[in-house]
């Protein structure tokens, strides 16, 4: 299971899986056990907004700083993401 990073964003780690690898680019947040029980999972637009598919058991104030973290490195996340994916940003 990637993770986009080492560290825990928010108290949360941010991830994908290689089944989800058929959607669009998008990010899994999860605690430590990186289960989708409880996790937030957001869509990535190519301006590096998101969207929010489940939010999981995420505060709003978690997926904020989540989100804004995700603004600030999407393009460094995908890097990561087209490593195993052939599918883009997500689109409106």
């Amino acid at each position: 299971m990637p993770k986009y990073y080492e560290y825990k964003i928010a108290g949360y780690y941010l991830y994908f899986t290689s089944f989800c690898t058929v959607e669009c680019m998008h990010v899994h947040a999860s605690d430590s056990s990186l289960t989708e029980a409880g996790s937030a999972k957001l869509f990535v637009k190519s301006n590096g907004d998101t969207v929010l598919q489940h939010r999981g058991i995420l505060t709003d104030r978690e997926l904020r700083r989540i989100q804004a973290f995700i603004k600030q490195n999407y393009k460094e996340m995908y890097q990561k993401w087209s490593a195993y994916s052939k599918n883009a940003y997500y689109a409106d």
